[in-house]
Protein backbone atom coordinates (compact mmCIF):
# COMPACT_ATOMS: atom_id res chain seq x y z
CA UNK A 1 0.00 0.00 0.00
CA UNK A 2 1.25 3.52 -0.93
CA UNK A 3 1.80 6.17 1.81
CA UNK A 4 -0.98 9.11 0.83
CA UNK A 5 0.09 12.48 1.77
CA UNK A 6 0.56 16.07 0.21
CA UNK A 7 4.43 16.22 -0.35
CA UNK A 8 6.35 19.21 0.57
CA UNK A 9 8.39 21.17 -2.19
CA UNK A 10 11.70 20.57 -2.38
CA UNK A 11 12.84 23.97 -3.81
CA UNK A 12 11.03 27.92 -2.83
CA UNK A 13 12.75 29.69 -5.69
CA UNK A 14 14.14 29.21 -8.49
CA UNK A 15 17.10 30.67 -10.70
CA UNK A 16 16.79 32.23 -13.98
CA UNK A 17 20.31 33.52 -14.83
CA UNK A 18 21.31 36.40 -12.07
CA UNK A 19 17.74 36.69 -11.34
CA UNK A 20 16.16 34.36 -8.33
CA UNK A 21 12.33 34.10 -8.67
CA UNK A 22 11.08 33.14 -5.02
CA UNK A 23 7.80 31.16 -5.13
CA UNK A 24 6.15 33.22 -1.32
CA UNK A 25 6.78 36.32 -3.84
CA UNK A 26 5.11 34.86 -7.19
CA UNK A 27 2.08 33.38 -5.43
CA UNK A 28 1.51 36.75 -3.72
CA UNK A 29 1.98 38.19 -7.34
CA UNK A 30 -0.52 35.95 -8.95
CA UNK A 31 -2.83 36.69 -6.25
CA UNK A 32 -2.74 40.22 -7.07
CA UNK A 33 -3.75 39.75 -10.82
CA UNK A 34 -6.12 37.62 -9.94
CA UNK A 35 -7.52 39.89 -7.53
CA UNK A 36 -7.44 43.15 -10.16
CA UNK A 37 -9.34 40.39 -12.94
CA UNK A 38 -12.23 39.84 -10.74
CA UNK A 39 -11.99 43.71 -9.38
CA UNK A 40 -11.80 45.33 -12.66
CA UNK A 41 -15.29 43.32 -14.13
CA UNK A 42 -16.98 44.31 -10.54
CA UNK A 43 -16.17 48.00 -10.43
CA UNK A 44 -17.21 48.33 -13.70
CA UNK A 45 -20.52 46.39 -13.27
CA UNK A 46 -20.96 48.91 -10.22
CA UNK A 47 -20.67 51.89 -12.52
CA UNK A 48 -16.89 52.57 -12.16
CA UNK A 49 -13.99 53.38 -14.67
CA UNK A 50 -11.91 51.01 -15.20
CA UNK A 51 -8.35 53.04 -14.88
CA UNK A 52 -9.89 54.29 -11.02
CA UNK A 53 -9.42 50.84 -10.06
CA UNK A 54 -5.73 50.10 -11.63
CA UNK A 55 -4.68 53.87 -10.46
CA UNK A 56 -6.15 52.82 -6.92
CA UNK A 57 -4.05 49.66 -7.11
CA UNK A 58 -0.76 51.71 -7.47
CA UNK A 59 -1.47 52.36 -3.73
CA UNK A 60 -3.40 49.95 -1.99
CA UNK A 61 -1.07 47.22 -3.32
CA UNK A 62 2.05 48.33 -2.13
CA UNK A 63 0.35 49.86 1.27
CA UNK A 64 -1.41 46.24 1.81
CA UNK A 65 2.59 44.59 1.45
CA UNK A 66 3.57 47.01 4.28
CA UNK A 67 1.04 46.80 6.23
CA UNK A 68 0.99 43.05 6.01
CA UNK A 69 4.60 42.99 6.65
CA UNK A 70 4.11 45.38 10.11
CA UNK A 71 1.72 43.20 11.57
CA UNK A 72 4.09 40.66 11.29
CA UNK A 73 7.16 42.45 12.38
CA UNK A 74 5.38 43.73 15.41
CA UNK A 75 3.70 40.55 16.45
CA UNK A 76 6.66 38.77 16.34
CA UNK A 77 9.25 41.21 17.39
CA UNK A 78 11.79 38.69 18.83
CA UNK A 79 12.30 37.77 15.28
CA UNK A 80 13.73 41.22 14.18
CA UNK A 81 14.51 42.71 17.26
CA UNK A 82 16.63 42.53 20.65
CA UNK A 83 19.90 40.23 21.32
CA UNK A 84 18.53 37.12 19.36
CA UNK A 85 16.71 39.01 16.87
CA UNK A 86 17.86 40.42 12.90
CA UNK A 87 16.70 43.17 11.83
CA UNK A 88 17.55 43.38 8.55
CA UNK A 89 15.25 40.15 8.13
CA UNK A 90 12.76 42.28 8.25
CA UNK A 91 12.91 43.08 4.91
CA UNK A 92 13.21 39.98 3.40
CA UNK A 93 9.64 39.33 2.62
CA UNK A 94 10.41 36.48 0.23
CA UNK A 95 10.97 34.68 3.59
CA UNK A 96 7.20 34.88 4.43
CA UNK A 97 5.72 36.84 7.35
CA UNK A 98 2.71 38.57 6.17
CA UNK A 99 -0.45 39.11 8.46
CA UNK A 100 -3.36 39.76 6.80
CA UNK A 101 -4.81 41.77 9.14
CA UNK A 102 -2.25 44.37 8.62
CA UNK A 103 -2.78 44.09 4.95
CA UNK A 104 -6.34 44.51 4.96
CA UNK A 105 -5.94 47.80 7.69
CA UNK A 106 -3.77 49.62 5.86
CA UNK A 107 -4.69 49.13 2.39
CA UNK A 108 -8.04 50.51 3.43
CA UNK A 109 -6.95 53.21 4.89
CA UNK A 110 -5.30 54.06 2.17
CA UNK A 111 -8.10 53.58 -0.09
CA UNK A 112 -10.03 55.84 2.00
CA UNK A 113 -7.98 58.49 1.46
CA UNK A 114 -7.60 58.11 -2.15
CA UNK A 115 -11.96 58.53 -1.80
CA UNK A 116 -11.67 61.52 0.32
CA UNK A 117 -8.81 63.05 -2.30
CA UNK A 118 -11.99 63.81 -5.02
CA UNK A 119 -14.81 62.54 -6.14
CA UNK A 120 -14.83 59.34 -7.75
CA UNK A 121 -16.67 57.51 -10.26
CA UNK A 122 -18.30 54.69 -7.66
CA UNK A 123 -18.33 55.54 -3.75
CA UNK A 124 -16.06 54.16 -1.28
CA UNK A 125 -18.42 51.63 -0.12
CA UNK A 126 -19.16 50.25 -3.78
CA UNK A 127 -15.30 49.94 -4.28
CA UNK A 128 -15.12 48.06 -1.31
CA UNK A 129 -17.86 45.06 -2.21
CA UNK A 130 -16.51 45.12 -5.37
CA UNK A 131 -13.19 44.16 -4.34
CA UNK A 132 -13.84 41.74 -1.55
CA UNK A 133 -14.48 38.75 -3.50
CA UNK A 134 -11.17 39.22 -5.17
CA UNK A 135 -9.03 40.03 -1.99
CA UNK A 136 -10.47 36.61 -1.00
CA UNK A 137 -8.90 34.79 -4.22
CA UNK A 138 -5.72 36.48 -3.33
CA UNK A 139 -5.34 35.14 -0.65
CA UNK A 140 -6.26 32.01 -1.15
CA UNK A 141 -3.53 31.90 -3.95
CA UNK A 142 -0.98 33.71 -1.82
CA UNK A 143 -1.21 31.01 0.90
CA UNK A 144 0.32 28.80 -1.35
CA UNK A 145 3.38 30.64 -0.68
CA UNK A 146 3.20 28.93 2.76
CA UNK A 147 3.99 25.68 1.13
CA UNK A 148 6.67 26.08 -0.93
CA UNK A 149 8.64 27.67 2.54
CA UNK A 150 7.55 24.88 4.48
CA UNK A 151 5.30 27.13 7.00
CA UNK A 152 2.36 27.23 8.67
CA UNK A 153 1.30 23.68 8.97
CA UNK A 154 -0.87 22.46 11.57
CA UNK A 155 -0.73 19.66 14.40
CA UNK A 156 0.28 16.11 13.02
CA UNK A 157 -1.96 14.28 11.69
CA UNK A 158 -2.62 10.87 9.38
CA UNK A 159 -5.09 11.97 7.51
CA UNK A 160 -4.68 11.52 3.52
CA UNK A 161 -4.06 14.84 3.09
CA UNK A 162 -1.57 14.95 5.91
CA UNK A 163 1.40 17.53 4.78
CA UNK A 164 4.77 15.51 4.86
CA UNK A 165 6.95 18.00 6.69
CA UNK A 166 10.94 17.39 6.38
CA UNK A 167 12.88 16.67 9.26
CA UNK A 168 14.14 19.50 9.67
CA UNK A 169 11.27 21.76 9.21
CA UNK A 170 9.86 19.68 12.02
CA UNK A 171 8.91 22.14 15.31
CA UNK A 172 10.57 20.85 18.61
CA UNK A 173 8.81 18.20 20.19
CA UNK A 174 7.26 16.91 16.82
CA UNK A 175 10.52 15.63 15.46
CA UNK A 176 8.79 11.60 15.46
CA UNK A 177 5.82 13.02 12.95
CA UNK A 178 5.76 12.63 9.83
CA UNK A 179 2.65 14.36 8.61
CA UNK A 180 0.96 17.76 9.79
CA UNK A 181 -2.28 19.15 8.67
CA UNK A 182 -1.70 21.24 5.97
CA UNK A 183 -3.54 24.88 7.30
CA UNK A 184 -2.14 26.80 4.21
CA UNK A 185 -4.25 24.33 2.05
CA UNK A 186 -7.49 24.74 4.18
CA UNK A 187 -7.26 28.66 4.58
CA UNK A 188 -6.70 29.04 0.69
CA UNK A 189 -9.79 26.61 0.21
CA UNK A 190 -12.28 28.66 3.49
CA UNK A 191 -10.99 31.87 1.22
CA UNK A 192 -12.01 30.25 -1.92
CA UNK A 193 -15.12 29.52 -0.82
CA UNK A 194 -16.38 32.93 1.06
CA UNK A 195 -15.56 34.45 -2.37
CA UNK A 196 -17.97 32.21 -3.86
CA UNK A 197 -20.53 32.72 -1.22
CA UNK A 198 -20.39 36.44 -2.16
CA UNK A 199 -20.51 36.20 -5.41
CA UNK A 200 -22.98 33.35 -5.99
CA UNK A 201 -25.44 33.91 -2.97
CA UNK A 202 -28.55 36.26 -3.42
CA UNK A 203 -28.81 37.84 -0.46
CA UNK A 204 -25.21 39.38 -0.34
CA UNK A 205 -26.48 40.70 -3.68
CA UNK A 206 -29.01 42.58 -1.40
CA UNK A 207 -26.96 44.00 1.08
CA UNK A 208 -26.60 47.62 1.65
CA UNK A 209 -23.48 49.54 0.13
CA UNK A 210 -19.88 48.54 2.12
CA UNK A 211 -22.01 45.23 3.85
CA UNK A 212 -20.11 42.93 1.74
CA UNK A 213 -16.97 43.86 2.49
CA UNK A 214 -18.04 43.41 6.03
CA UNK A 215 -19.52 39.84 5.13
CA UNK A 216 -15.91 39.26 3.46
CA UNK A 217 -14.11 40.13 7.10
CA UNK A 218 -16.68 38.30 9.00
CA UNK A 219 -16.26 35.47 6.51
CA UNK A 220 -12.98 35.11 6.66
CA UNK A 221 -12.25 35.57 10.45
CA UNK A 222 -14.96 32.80 11.75
CA UNK A 223 -12.60 30.15 9.38
CA UNK A 224 -9.36 31.53 10.56
CA UNK A 225 -10.39 30.76 14.29
CA UNK A 226 -10.38 27.78 13.91
CA UNK A 227 -7.61 27.01 11.27
CA UNK A 228 -5.37 28.90 13.39
CA UNK A 229 -6.07 26.81 16.32
CA UNK A 230 -4.54 23.82 14.26
CA UNK A 231 -1.14 25.50 13.89
CA UNK A 232 1.50 25.03 16.22
CA UNK A 233 4.49 27.12 15.48
CA UNK A 234 5.09 29.79 17.68
CA UNK A 235 2.84 32.73 18.21
CA UNK A 236 2.33 35.15 20.95
CA UNK A 237 -1.32 33.70 23.82
CA UNK A 238 -3.36 35.76 25.42
CA UNK A 239 -5.28 33.75 27.96
CA UNK A 240 -4.32 30.45 26.55
CA UNK A 241 -5.68 31.93 22.96
CA UNK A 242 -2.99 32.32 20.16
CA UNK A 243 -2.86 36.09 19.37
CA UNK A 244 -4.50 36.05 15.79
CA UNK A 245 -7.55 33.80 17.29
CA UNK A 246 -8.17 36.49 19.39
CA UNK A 247 -7.82 39.29 16.15
CA UNK A 248 -10.20 37.03 14.12
CA UNK A 249 -12.64 37.03 17.17
CA UNK A 250 -12.66 40.66 17.17
CA UNK A 251 -12.83 40.88 13.73
CA UNK A 252 -15.85 38.77 13.34
CA UNK A 253 -17.62 40.11 16.29
CA UNK A 254 -17.37 43.84 15.23
CA UNK A 255 -18.09 43.29 11.24
CA UNK A 256 -21.43 41.12 12.48
CA UNK A 257 -22.62 43.76 14.65
CA UNK A 258 -21.86 46.34 11.81
CA UNK A 259 -23.68 44.31 9.17
CA UNK A 260 -26.68 44.10 11.79
CA UNK A 261 -26.80 47.83 12.50
CA UNK A 262 -26.43 48.67 8.89
CA UNK A 263 -28.84 46.23 7.75
CA UNK A 264 -31.39 47.55 10.05
CA UNK A 265 -31.23 50.91 9.85
CA UNK A 266 -33.07 52.71 7.55
CA UNK A 267 -30.37 54.85 6.11
CA UNK A 268 -27.02 53.51 7.08
CA UNK A 269 -24.31 55.90 7.23
CA UNK A 270 -21.69 54.66 3.94
CA UNK A 271 -18.87 53.51 5.80
CA UNK A 272 -16.90 56.92 3.93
Amino acid sequence: MFDRFIPTPSSNSIELGAITIHYYALSILVGILAALALGSYRWKRSGGVSFELYDLAIYVIPAGILGGRIYHVITTPELYFGSSGHFQNAFKIWEGGMGIWGAVALGTAVAFLYFKSKPRSVSFPAALDALAPGILIAQGIGRWGNWFNHELFGSPTTLPWGLKIPPADRPTGYSQFSTFHPTFLYESLWCFICALIILVLPRVKKLKPGNTFLLYIFLYCLGRMGIEALRIDFAHRILGLRLNVWVALIGAGVSALFIFKRERAPNPENLS
